[in-house]
């Protein structure tokens, strides 16, 4: 009996502690963002004199009202919202086809195929030969270099391809038999049963193009092109915040810094991703899921 009582207070002595630590990591995880989340609602010029940790002390929305009197920033968010659409949309399917063409038995050469999309998941050719591919493609300071490199990938096959292996041959016999064809199946049955496959793609596919700023650092030197995750890079590395100081005129200009104005943009840029983030989960949880369990 007492070592049981000593056994089941070590588990909660255990149990405890370890609601501790997980508090601490969700604290040191959580504070930054809301540090900097504080500091854009405060004046800009009282908060470079610091002390401010929980709550802003002077309580002020003039530099977010700079930020989006900023034109550049409008039509960067524009960009990021475009690519984001129709990129999720074009990889998606583009990726769903070339899976759904992978799962079929008699598709000549596949093992080869698999081996070389794998090599690719571990290996590439290196920066500046990709450079040298996207400049001799004519995607350089082009829209389209958002969206053609990224129209595949192969660790996406994979999740489709797990998916597809479970659907019911049956399917697709009974459609040939009423005389469909590879593409009719794939548009017609393959798709709309594969939702729950498509949904966590794209999911994948959206936050990526979302958070992506190399991109447009890397490819795109016409600034109307930029999207909102590099315009937020030029703005935090480099000297575009006090430029929109100085473009700052009014009342405003005396209430903003360079630096509320960083923080201002970078809420203002990582706010729709973050409030979206935990509805989308579940399907990133599911897409990570898929083929893993049979029976």
């Amino acid at each position: 009996m007492v070592s049981l009582k000593r056994r089941t207070f070590k588990e909660a002595a255990f149990d405890q502690a370890n609601n501790v630590l997980m508090l601490a990591i969700c604290f040191a995880t959580l504070y930054p963002i809301w540090y900097v989340l504080v500091n854009s609602f405060n004046d800009g010029n009282d908060a470079m004199r610091g002390g401010i940790y929980w709550w802003p002390r002077m309580f002020s929305l003039d530099s977010y009202k700079a930020v989006f009197a900023n034109d550049g920033i409008m039509l960067a968010m524009g960009i990021t919202v475009a690519k984001t659409l129709v990129g999720t949309v074009v990889h998606v399917f583009f990726t769903a086809m070339v899976a759904y063409a992978f799962s079929r038995r008699e598709l000549i050469g596949r093992p080869i195929y698999m081996v070389m999309g794998t090599i690719t998941l571990f290996f590439s050719g290196g920066l500046i030969p990709y450079y040298l591919l996207i400049r001799d493609l004519g995607l350089l300071d082009s829209f389209w270099v958002y969206i053609i490199p990224a129209m595949f990938s192969f660790f996406d096959l994979i999740i489709f391809l797990s998916f597809f292996r479970e659907i019911p041959d049956a399917l697709e016999e009974a459609a040939k038999i009423d005389g469909a064809n590879d593409f009719k199946i794939f548009y017609q049955i393959i798709l709309p049963v594969s939702m729950p496959v498509v949904a966590t793609i794209a999911l994948f596919h959206g936050v990526y193009q979302w958070n992506d700023y190399f991109t447009g650092m890397i490819y795109i030197n016409k600034s109307e092109l930029q999207p909102i995750q590099t315009y937020l890079y030029r703005v935090v590395a480099q000297s575009s915040s006090n430029q929109m100081v100085a473009a700052t005129t009014g009342s405003i200009a005396k209430t903003v810094s360079s630096q509320s104005i960083k923080l201002a943009t970078m809420v203002v840029t990582t706010l729709p991703i973050v409030i979206a983030y935990p509805f989308l989960q579940k399907y990133f949880v599911k897409g990570f899921m898929i083929g893993s369990i049979k029976g």
